[in-house]
């Protein structure tokens, strides 16, 4: 996949892999130190930003529609694929203004990408700024963007062992979100054993199980935004929701 983030070819000496390592730590202190600016340039603006990280397919998309369609934030988005604007067009048709990044052979989305896509939106006209990251479990895990509240997203079609595959993500993640859950008894998926295996991985996560297809369970998910976004400065906010 990319370069950047060491999942690129492995086959290479012992003191090739090496410099790789280098390389990669350096990268990352760089990105990590971009991702402070970003995050004191958020809060300047009283944004509360989400990272939203799954595999391909998991509703990411959707859930960002459902979050549009039966609640009051003002939501901005930040959409990154490998190819296509497909996303960004669907948030847009809602009339959210969303920037497209394009990473072409790039496996996950970097601090600097976020702050020069960030500047193409007003966010004074913003609450909540939402980063739709790269289809990706593995890469992206490593990047910190200067969120608030970095999400992980697993819908009932992946299976109950996906933390477990997957830990580092799980781990990096304040909030995992289980989504698709009208279809759960379709796929016979099993919900407590998936709940266990997330607690067992990531015991400081906040769980929420939703349809973003639905609204099932989306008030709870509704509320603990409202509570993260009167965290960040904003006490005196009150959303007022309505239900499709």
């Amino acid at each position: 996949m990319c370069q950047t983030c060491g999942c690129g070819d492995r086959e290479s000496s012992v003191n090739g892999d090496l410099k790789q390592i280098n390389v990669v730590q350096e990268i990352l202190h760089k990105n990590t130190q971009l991702a402070q600016q970003n995050r004191a340039y958020f809060k300047s603006k009283g944004v509360l930003v989400l990272n939203i990280l799954s595999s391909p397919g998991s509703g990411k998309t959707a859930l960002i529609e459902r979050m549009l369609q039966c609640s009051q934030f003002r939501i901005g988005a930040i959409v990154g694929d490998l190819e296509t604007d497909n996303d960004a067009k669907r948030l847009r048709s809602h009339g959210v203004p969303a920037v497209q990044i394009t990473t072409g052979n790039i496996c996950h989305l970097e601090a600097d990408m976020i702050a020069r896509a960030s500047k193409k939106l007003n966010l004074d006209a913003l609450d909540l700024l939402i980063i739709e990251n790269v289809g990706n479990l593995v890469c992206p895990a490593a990047y910190d963007l200067g969120e608030d509240v970095r999400i992980v997203l697993l819908s009932v079609t992946e299976g109950e062992d996906k933390p477990l595959k997957y830990p580092t993500l799980f781990k990096t993640a304040q909030v995992a979100i289980v989504n698709k859950i009208d279809l759960a008894q379709a796929v016979e998926f099993n919900r407590e054993q998936a709940i266990a295996n997330i607690e067992r991985i990531a015991p400081h996560a906040t769980i929420f199980a939703v349809s973003a297809k639905t609204g099932q369970g989306m008030e709870d998910w509704y509320t603990y935004l409202e509570q993260k976004y009167r965290g960040i400065g904003n006490a005196s906010f009150q959303v007022k929701r309505s239900s499709l």
